[in-house]
């Protein structure tokens, strides 16, 4: 996330508008500067020149910021994955739309706990606040894969599958993390560590394909 910085202004002249982008970039600066466990809300919102409550309007709590862009990917998840086509059968289709996830992902864009782990001392909050955003995307993958292979919603199999493809493409999105300025694009490790995973499962989903 680029640091650049402008000129601040008071909290009633801001456009509501960029209060979400000034936040961020924010938290950017003063998480490097003092740490995570050092900033404070009331940090984040003085030096965006934003109020106290005009922060609550945008994250509910400070480990929010961290997610930001993972956030934002997973409110468009259920687009991504209605644009993948049709015809494909319910493990292929889960795979497109785990690869077109992370194609929002790159060295362009990070979020921002991965771009300075150990000078943020982001990595306790990032374990405690990582299991909603697993859970949140296991239960669309999960939907998505019911309704491909036209099983009912609280089918054992939709929810295995889902959980074990998200959990491969979090073990990829780590090791992308630890890669450091060197990473390159997340896509290539998410399919290299979801396709054997979706090909397991395609073993015991063909039949329900919607192509059938």
């Amino acid at each position: 996330m680029a640091l650049a910085h402008s000129p601040r202004q008071s909290g009633s002249g801001r456009p509501r508008s960029s209060s979400r982008g000034m936040l961020a970039e924010a938290a950017a600066e003063l998480f490097l500067e003092q740490t995570y466990a050092g900033t404070t809300v009331d940090d984040i919102a003085r030096r965006a020149g934003v109020s106290r409550a005009t922060f609550f309007n945008y994250f509910s709590a400070k480990s929010d910021l961290l997610w930001l862009e993972v956030n934002e990917a997973l409110e468009v998840f259920d687009a991504t994955a209605a644009s993948v086509p049709p015809e494909l059968a319910p493990m292929d289709a889960v795979l497109e739309a785990v690869t077109r996830l992370a194609d929002a992902f790159g060295p362009g864009r990070l979020p921002l706990a991965v771009t300075q782990v150990d000078l943020m001392g982001t990595d306790a909050e990032l374990q405690a606040s990582a299991l909603p955003r697993f859970l949140a995307l296991v239960r669309r993958l999960e939907a998505f894969l019911a309704a491909r292979a036209r099983l009912p919603g609280d089918a054992l199999l939709p929810r295995a599958a889902a959980t074990a493809v998200v959990g491969a493409a979090v073990s990829a999105a780590a090791a992308w993390a630890r890669g450091g300025v060197r990473r390159g694009p997340l896509t290539p490790l998410v399919r290299t560590a979801v396709e054997p995973v979706c090909a397991g499962f395609a073993e015991v989903l063909p039949a329900t394909s919607t192509t059938r």
